[in-house]
């Protein structure tokens, strides 16, 4: 087979692309395998620096790794408990949001029926037979997978992350010995630098949702906005997912804001200030907390995203930000995939501009314009 840098170029494309196909197919296919094992992954990374610091004072690797474990468990049940007392509150004032759910179901009934000349019978038998897929669906079979699954990933997690720290020496022994021993150094670099993404990345965004739900607590709360708390701590949960998340967030809050609080002037103060911490947020907290540790162009971060919650649902849109900056790291440290991490980052070399402005001026020139 000739090397990599004599291929023709038709075939590099063809092998780039069919092992693009390849992984995306096997991320399909096995989501319930890989995407508990990758969350694992990058808590491991970040819980790292944790374990070192326990095994400097003394501790025995097995107790460092268990405790590091545990402290990520406790502040994600911390997160949890204070999103149950805030969904508690929410349940008491169920009898008035009921309420004003109803008197919206009117209202829409209503004008359904003058606007589109459907009758109120015609409404019920329509609202009756989706009502009848949906349990339908509920009752499958697989409702009980849908229900298990998550379930099982949160046991797994942490059990993955456990024995990716215990076997971490003997996993970076694998990935060198790998490849030939001309490429160790390179490959060592490239891990190297893969882990220090990594922890940047996840410190960082977990600053920025701090950051984010602090400020938008505060702007509801000025606002007077019931469950300000509880919608301001979801809104920076979703906006764990780049561009998408912060949308998603902005409806949900609006929603929860009508049926409390119809009058016009507070929901446009609860867009207001999403589009206000937003516009913080992407130009403010994400270049000097998170940009500066991924360096990636907001073109190939949206593809990603979507394809990754084609692949597998919200966790592939969470993990698809460091899936895109680990392989960038790889494609750099390959000839044949260079191209390709061009494409991934976000800085064009200067002389590549200066080249192209020159060969459109050369065009115009030879066309006589």
């Amino acid at each position: 087979m000739l090397p990599t840098d004599t291929r023709p170029f038709y075939e590099q494309l063809a092998f780039s692309l069919l092992s693009i196909g390849l992984l995306m197919v096997g991320i399909y296919l096995g989501q319930d395998i890989v995407v508990p094992l990758a969350l694992a992954g990058l808590i491991a990374v970040l819980l790292r620096p944790v374990e070192a610091w326990l095994m400097r004072i003394g501790i025995p690797k097995v107790i460092a790794i268990t405790l590091a474990i545990l402290f990520a468990i406790l502040i994600v049940s911390a997160v949890g408990i204070l999103l149950s007392m805030q969904l508690a509150d929410f349940s008491d004032e169920w009898p008035k949001l009921k309420r004003n759910i109803d008197e919206f179901y009117r209202d829409a009934r209503r004008w359904i029926r003058r606007e589109y000349s459907f009758t109120y019978r015609q409404q019920a038998a329509y609202l009756k037979n989706a009502q009848d897929k949906t349990l339908e669906n509920l009752q499958g079979a697989e409702t009980l997978g849908v229900v298990a699954g998550p379930l099982g990933t949160l046991i797994l997690i942490p059990i993955y992350a456990f024995l990716l720290l215990y076997y971490r020496t003997m996993l970076l022994h694998f990935m060198v010995v790998l490849f030939a021993e001309k490429h160790k150094e390179k490959i060592l670099e490239g891990l190297g630098e893969i882990k220090t993404i990594i922890q940047g990345y996840m410190v960082g965004l977990l600053l920025e949702t701090a950051v984010v739900a602090v400020l938008n607590s505060v702007g509801l709360l000025l606002l007077n906005v019931q469950y300000a708390v509880l919608l301001s701590i979801m809104a920076a949960i979703l906006n764990l997912v780049p561009y998408i998340g912060g949308l998603v967030a902005t409806a949900l809050a609006v929603m929860v804001t009508f049926i409390s609080h119809p009058e016009i002037d507070t929901i446009l103060g609860v867009v207001g200030v999403f589009i206000a911490v937003q516009f913080i947020d992407n130009n403010l907290l994400i270049p000097l907390i998170v940009g500066s540790k991924v360096r990636i162009n907001s073109l190939a971060s949206i593809v990603g995203v979507l394809v990754g919650g084609a692949l597998a649902g919200f966790s592939g849109m969470f993990l698809s930000i460091p899936a895109i900056a680990m392989m960038k790291v790889v494609f750099d440290r390959v000839n044949g995939l260079k191209p390709w991490g061009i494409l991934l980052g976000d800085q064009t070399p200067e002389h590549a501009n200066n080249n192209l402005f020159r060969l459109v001026k050369r065009k115009k020139s030879s066309d006589g314009t």
